[in-house]
């Protein structure tokens, strides 16, 4: 049994909280829930007793007889902080460090897990000062449990739904357990590479990195250690995560065979480059320059290299993007570059491959395949990091 504090802001979702203290409870948890004034506009502390069996608190709790230790006692007592709602107005105040509620109190004073399940307007969402926020947040060691998307209180639809409880509930459990990558070194590649003509040309591929960033964060949510050798990319990963920066094939290829000897886990989800320019110039090729064919050559294979070089004992996935018979090209890809795991995923497929958050994958071993997804790439990272678990025994 844990006690967990649950934190409730003003939002419509609020009623989804009440659902979630009970399951809880359920499970044999106790819930101390907190309440800011604005939580008080949709939900009672009544309703949280009645589930919890617990009191449940709110401000005017500080202004009473003892009230100036009461975020102390409950940020102590505490096995883990879930904050469902999470309003953009609390996710910025706690962001800023203020301690100007009862519930900002306890999370200045937690020294355990703290988990944030933003609810909020699509567009309120997506802001670059509600997304600024939750960097901060993440920056804190806290983790952020992404909002569904669907049916909002305006009408209309997108993300910035508050979870079902029983995954918000699921996410609580999982923060609970002990690290399952303890310890573990995990190296992940992602993004595209460029291979440069001159300063303004290059080859690359439309990948964006968020399938390899999203492995990168459930590994590093499992308890590893983790390095992301990332090409070029707006996305930036979460902290708690060594990034290093790569322009090329070859960039990634020697930062991985830097570390590649003391990394127990290698995830290749990089969309490497198969082919660059034989020569590459220091300025820009005026148009009338240009040749009317570029001689190219292969770029160096890091999955190949990784499976040649791989010691007992460490793990390897790669990743197969195909446009036709992924599960194909991933068993190929498996027996070619020993890889324990090959992820293969058909790129044109509604809702997977390039630059959407979701995915649908065939996951490939030597013992058999099978379907994962469609679901968000974060959901992914997780079965990757589930199956590496296994493999080291985890």
């Amino acid at each position: 049994m844990s006690r967990i504090v649950l934190g409730v802001t003003g939002g419509v979702a609020a009623y989804k909280a009440v659902e979630l203290a009970s399951a809880l409870r359920q499970r044999e948890h106790e819930v101390d829930a907190v309440l800011t004034r604005a939580a008080q506009a949709f939900v009672t502390p009544l309703a949280f007793s009645s589930v919890t069996g617990r009191r449940a608190f709110v401000d005017d709790d500080l202004w009473r007889a003892g009230g100036d230790v009461l975020h102390v006692e409950l940020a102590q007592a505490a096995a883990a902080v879930v904050v469902a709602p999470a309003t953009a107005d609390f996710i910025a105040r706690a962001a800023a460090g203020l301690g100007d509620s009862l519930l900002g109190l306890v999370l200045l004073g937690a020294p355990c897990p703290v988990l944030w399940a933003p609810a909020m307007e699509t567009h309120m969402w997506r802001h670059p000062a509600t997304q600024g926020n939750l960097e901060r947040l993440r920056s804190f060691g806290h983790r952020i449990v992404p909002p569904a998307e669907g049916h909002l209180a305006s009408g209309r639809s997108g993300p910035g739904r508050l979870p079902e409880p029983a995954e918000l509930l699921a996410a609580v459990e999982a923060e609970l357990r002990p690290p399952q990558l303890a310890g573990v070194q995990v190296v992940v590649t992602a993004g595209p590479t460029r291979e440069h003509l001159d300063p303004v040309r290059f080859l690359s591929n439309p990948s964006t990195g968020r399938m390899g960033i999203a492995v990168a964060e459930a590994a590093r949510d499992a308890g590893a250690d983790v390095t992301l050798v990332l090409g070029p990319t707006e996305i930036r990963p979460a902290g708690g995560i060594a990034v290093r920066r790569v322009t090329s094939a070859a960039e990634m290829f020697a930062a991985v065979e830097e570390i590649f000897e003391r990394t127990d886990v290698l995830v290749a989800t990089a969309a490497v480059a198969d082919l660059r320019p034989t020569q590459s110039v220091e300025r820009k090729v005026k148009k009338a320059e240009l040749p009317q064919s570029i001689e190219l050559e292969r770029t160096e294979d890091i999955l190949a290299f990784a499976g040649a070089h791989r010691r007992p004992g460490q793990v390897l996935v790669g990743f197969a993007a195909e446009t036709q018979d992924p599960e194909a090209e991933a068993r190929r890809k498996l027996k070619e570059k020993s890889c324990d795991l090959v992820v293969g995923n058909d790129v044109l497929s509604p809702g997977a491959g390039f630059a959407v958050d979701t995915n649908l994958c065939t996951f490939v071993t030597a013992h058999g395949a099978w379907q994962v997804g469609p679901a968000s790439k974060r959901e992914i990272g997780e079965e990757i990091v589930a199956f590496v678990a296994q493999r080291l025994g985890r």
